[in-house]
Formats: C-alpha cells, sequence, structure tokens
C-alpha cells in the first residue's frame, strides 16, 4: 500500500511542477519526474536545513525537487 500511495503522490508532484514550470508529460514521466524531484528537493532541503514532517511537505519539496529538474533539463538540452 506504501508503494502506491508513493507512485501518486510522485504523480502529483510531477504534475504540479510540470504546471509550475510550464511543461507537458505523460502519466509515467510526471512519476518519474515527482519520485526522482523528492531526492533532489530533499537533497536541497537539507543543504538549507528544511525538511518535510507531513505528506503535504513531502509533496511541496518533490515539487521543488522536479522544478528544479525541469530547470536543469531545459538548460542542457
Amino acid at each position: 500500500m506504501h508503494f502506491i500511495g508513493t507512485l501518486i503522490s510522485g504523480a502529483l508532484a510531477g504534475w504540479l511542477a510540470g504546471k509550475v514550470m510550464n511543461s507537458d508529460g505523460g502519466i509515467i514521466r510526471n512519476i518519474i519526474l515527482g519520485l526522482v524531484g523528492g531526492v533532489v528537493g530533499g537533497f536541497l532541503g537539507g543543504l538549507i536545513g528544511v525538511g518535510a514532517t507531513s505528506w503535504v511537505g513531502g509533496i511541496l519539496i518533490s515539487v521543488v525537487g522536479a522544478c528544479v529538474l525541469i530547470w536543469i533539463a531545459r538548460k542542457l538540452f
């Protein structure tokens, strides 16, 4: 059950990041973007001393990380 929740929150975070950054993508891309964004956001949050204490905070950190990933991808490609 935790795995399904993780996929759903990753998809939500990826979708929100796509809307914030004006980027289109499918459900698989959104899930991957949200999950990897969670790792990136957690790392960046750790650098500045910010962490998530609830699922809403986790999604917000994932969205920030996914936005950073979209920004980096746009600069590279």
